[in-house]
């Protein structure tokens, strides 16, 4: 089964991708240690993985409301017409001697809209349910129901992989 997706390259106008990716990627910014990439990480026992995030808005959970999160709320909410926001998060995947895999998995148990968007170009990727890798370039954005399985990687050439996950109606 293929699965559905779109790519857009250049998603935001260079003068607000610049403004936003100072912010992301930026020593100032405060990025927090999760010990598993994701759920499927936790039953595998053996997997090592790690990265960092930065919570900027999570529905229904007013302990997670960043003050950072009107440097993106505009600019993405008329990008990908948002209607209702469920979640909108920086990741920050450290460098790895060799690309790591991580475990397939879903962001919610139901169908709904999701944008994966790149703040640097690295070898890093999103892996889809059928296989399809997208890779990670700047001010890049992948459009896909994150109710589908999919993968994230780290990365092998540069400091640290960049993106924003958001998933809304």
């Amino acid at each position: 089964m293929k699965t559905e997706y779109k790519v857009i390259d250049n998603f935001l106008s260079k003068e607000d991708f610049e403004r936003i990716r100072d912010v992301v990627i930026n020593p100032s910014t405060a990025y927090f240690y999760q010990p598993d990439v994701n759920d499927e990480h936790k039953k595998n026992k053996n997997d090592l993985s790690i990265y960092f995030t930065h919570s900027l808005y999570k529905e229904n959970d007013p302990s997670i409301y960043s003050n950072l999160y009107h440097h993106f709320r505009n600019t993405f909410a008329d990008a990908l017409q948002i209607k209702s926001l469920m979640r909108m998060k920086l990741n920050l995947y450290p460098r790895t001697s060799k690309i790591e895999v991580h475990e397939p998995h879903q962001d919610y148990p139901f169908s709904h809209k999701g944008c994966l968007f790149s703040f640097n170009t690295c070898d890093g990727a999103t892996i889809l349910a059928d296989g399809t890798k997208i890779k990670s370039v700047a001010n890049r954005a992948l459009l896909f129901d994150p109710f589908e399985y999919h993968s994230s990687t780290t990365t092998t050439d540069v400091k640290a992989r960049f993106n924003m996950n958001i998933n809304y109606f």
